[in-house]
């Protein structure tokens, strides 16, 4: 299943279609706002602790799927997957990432418009690459959890923090 059709969303549901935030009426706005209220305030124990990760890694970084869940302590890298295409739209998905460096297979452009925007350090793809798009350069991006960096652990969605 994609994440577009899990109906949690992953990053985000439709990329730019119809439904978009920028075409949605106030009215509509307002009801998918209270939607995903009500979708957090039931998200399972494990998920709410994945989206507290996602939310403290600092802009111009990022964690592999099984950087969380090391973490975490808990789970491996298809959970933190899993619980990233069903709910990972809440928080700054494209801080958790493959481990190859690849990005997010269809939601390249919107990832790759956030790791320029932060800055977040890139590997330019070799004229054989597959479309040409860059790579993550995880030597650089990647983010231990310290508290060294651009807002690290206490920093987050939720009241608890791993120490």
């Amino acid at each position: 299943m994609s994440q577009d059709e899990t109906g949690g969303g992953g990053p985000g549901a439709a990329p730019d279609g119809p439904g978009h935030p920028a075409e949605l009426s106030a009215e509509q706005q307002s009801v998918e706002q209270q939607s995903a209220e009500q979708q957090s305030a039931a998200l399972p124990e494990y998920a709410e602790r994945v989206l507290d990760v996602a939310d403290l890694i600092p802009p111009g970084r990022v964690m592999t799927y099984g950087d969380v869940a090391e973490w975490l302590g808990d789970g491996g890298p298809r959970q933190v997957g899993r619980v990233m295409a069903l709910y990972g739209s809440a928080v700054p998905w494209w801080r958790v990432v493959r481990a190859d460096g690849a990005l997010l297979p269809g939601h390249e452009l919107r990832a790759l418009d956030h790791y320029r925007t932060e800055g977040t350090p890139l590997r330019e793809a070799s004229r054989r690459a597959d479309g040409h798009l860059p790579r993550l350069d995880l030597r650089h991006a990647r983010w231990d959890g310290s508290g060294d960096g651009d807002g690290g652990p206490g920093v987050g969605r939720g009241e608890e923090t791993h120490t």
